[in-house]
């Protein structure tokens, strides 16, 4: 008659932490009782047994749950077994068995199988079935460990699989499982494989060369000797050093050419590629054409050997004569070891060095100097001579300047004067001649600036002049002109007091003794007439003449004390250059041209008449 079987809710939430407690009515709503048994006295009932005299025994706490993939963790069953392949495409071998090791992992049921590889089998090895459950039988069945043993066959994915042996841990669980293991078997090998483990019997071979034998014999070693090929027979032909390579393993061999720096040449490096060389060719038809691509066996009598090749022999190698001079120390020993030859002494092919002829310079020809002139004769490329830039700093702007006349038998030559400017920094010398209106010479620039060398001087050993030559009265010879100095710069008498130490002493006394009178007239003059007092002097006579004087030629007046001074000292007798003064009409007897006249005076007897022209400008 009951219709209502709920339970009352035991589930509840406190204090927000899940609890359980007591149902407060029974199923359907009945009444509970207060005597009821709580779960934990429950459960203590369940484990006690009969009353004894000493009281119940209790039992023990049945054992914790542990699920499968905890309690076989890393626990593997591994066996050894292998399968046969078929092999249609090979004439050496129909089948071939493979091992391979197969594995079952006792946590989740799954099964992999495993080849190990072999380096250079040609096959795809490793992991043949990866790890997974498989499938027993199309009911869906997977394989359990139960099914396996020793000693039989397996079947997974149309592949059968012999199981011959397993490991220590997986006899001892299938035996502790009460599985009866079956005794192992012996693995099976593959025959091929074993085949070709078997030592191979050599044939007898017989007597003769080996063409292979001698390549693994001699390979990568090579005869080398040093050779001269002799061209000089033909147009622009030369001594050309050589490299010749015998290879003892196929008897070719190659004929290098060595290159030096500069040697004119193009760089081909192989004068004969490496081939094999004929010696002797065997007698050929006449009708048969002499010109062929290749040369065969049937066409050589005999190939060149190492026996054709020795120091200080000369051997042709297609058309071409090379004298072998020297060789390496492999060679030697291989000629040593295998024919007895110990007789390798170099052969000196080395160019006699022939007698230089003496190169025999021309005479100079006169144009630019002879060290310029010189360059074209020892080299193509001519080069400026070097010059010494040191010199040239340290005296940069130093001239040295004399005043020159010409010697000439001309008699309009005489009265020519010239400015000889020597110029310190490179040893030049340049003349200009001051023009002179109306003597019907130009003047200007007589000589450009040049080194002038003494008379007697070869071009090999050129002399030229230096400051120590010019003397006053010393005679200048300037390619064929004759110039005599009668006069000097102030600044080559200070130049050469400074230097004293480089000139001879002949030098500096001749030009103090040419300046000793006009330091005297100076010193005279500058103790009577300050410089001021000098002007104001050359003034005053300047403008009596203007006031009580015709005016005349003043010019004319400057080349008549020319004239007469036909050493160019600027001085002239007393007595001569009042005369000159009376020719001209200027009046002498007054008070200031007489102190003029008394400052120019060099003594009792000399009168220096360039500083009185300076109260007559031209």
């Amino acid at each position: 008659q009951k219709t209502s079987f709920h339970r009352s809710q035991t589930l509840d939430f406190k204090n927000g932490y899940a609890f359980s407690r007591l149902p407060r009515e029974g199923v359907g709503g009945d009444t509970l009782f207060a005597n009821q048994l709580s779960q934990d006295e429950l459960d203590d009932l369940c484990t006690k047994g009969s009353t004894l005299t000493y009281g119940q025994v209790k039992r023990s706490a049945p054992s914790r749950f542990t699920p499968a993939f905890v309690a076989y963790d890393k626990k593997v069953l591994k066996f050894d077994a292998y399968f046969q392949e078929e092999v249609a495409i090979s004439a050496e071998e129909h089948y071939r068995i493979r091992q391979v090791g197969i594995y079952y992992y006792l946590e989740d049921d799954s099964m992999c199988v495993i080849e190990p590889k072999v380096k250079n089998s040609g096959l795809v090895q490793g992991k043949l079935m990866r790890r997974h459950r498989v499938p027993k039988n199309e009911r869906g069945d997977y394989y359990h460990w139960k099914d396996l043993n020793l000693g039989i066959d397996l079947t997974m994915y149309g592949r059968t699989y012999r199981l011959v042996n397993c490991d220590s841990f997986t006899k001892v669980f299938l035996e502790s499982q009460g599985i009866e293991v079956n005794p192992p078997e012996e693995m099976v090998l593959d025959p091929y494989t074993e085949q070709r483990r078997t030592p191979v019997q050599k044939p007898n071979v017989p007597a003769g060369p080996d063409p292979f034998r001698q390549f693994l014999t001699y390979d990568t070693k090579v005869l080398r000797f040093y050779a001269i090929w002799d061209d000089t027979n033909c147009a622009f032909g030369d001594h050309h050093p050589c490299v010749i390579h015998y290879f003892l393993a196929d008897d070719t061999v190659e004929v290098r050419e060595v290159h030096r720096r500069n040697d004119g040449r193009d760089p081909f490096p192989v004068l004969m590629r490496r081939q094999r060389l004929p010696k002797i060719f065997v007698d050929k038809n006449k009708n048969f054409p002499s010109c062929v691509l290749e040369i065969t066996d049937h066409e050589v009598q005999e190939w060149y050997s190492p026996k054709d090749f020795a120091v200080g022999k000369s051997i042709t190698l297609l058309g071409r004569t090379f004298l072998i001079y020297d060789c390496d120390k492999f060679t030697q020993d291989f000629y040593r070891q295998n024919y007895g030859i110990t007789d390798f002494q170099p052969v000196d092919v080395d160019k006699k060095q022939t007698e230089k002829a003496p190169q025999v310079i021309p005479p100079y020809n006169g144009f630019g100097i002879p060290e310029d002139s010189l360059q074209n004769c020892l080299s193509l490329f001519p080069k400026p001579p070097r010059k010494d830039i040191i010199k040239m700093l340290e005296n940069n702007l130093k001239i040295l300047r004399y005043q020159v006349a010409l010697e000439s038998p001309v008699p309009e030559d005489k009265n020519r004067r010239f400015i000889l400017s020597y110029f310190l920094s490179d040893d030049t010398i340049g003349i200009y001649e001051p023009p002179v209106r109306n003597s019907g010479i130009p003047g200007g620039k007589y000589l450009k600036r040049t080194k002038v060398t003494k008379p007697g001087s070869t071009p090999e050993n050129p002399m030229y002049y230096e400051p120590s030559d010019f003397t006053i009265g010393s005679t200048i010879e300037v390619f064929g002109h004759r110039f005599v100095i009668t006069d000097a710069d102030e600044y080559v008498l200070n130049y050469l007091e400074r230097n004293a130490e480089s000139f001879p002493e002949a030098t500096l006394q001749s030009i103090r003794d040419h300046f000793r009178p006009r330091q005297v007239v100076v010193e005279t003059a500058s103790s009577g007439f300050p410089k001021k007092d000098l002007d104001d002097l050359i003034v005053e006579v300047q403008k009596e003449l203007k006031l009580h004087h015709e005016p005349f030629n003043t010019r004319k007046f400057h080349e008549a004390f020319h004239h007469f001074d036909t050493e160019g000292s600027g001085f002239l007798d007393k007595t001569r250059f009042l005369n000159v003064c009376d020719r001209f009409h200027v009046p002498t007897s007054t008070i200031l041209l007489k102190k003029l006249i008394d400052y120019c005076s060099c003594g009792e007897d000399k009168v220096n008449y360039r500083d009185f022209l300076l109260a007559f400008p031209s």
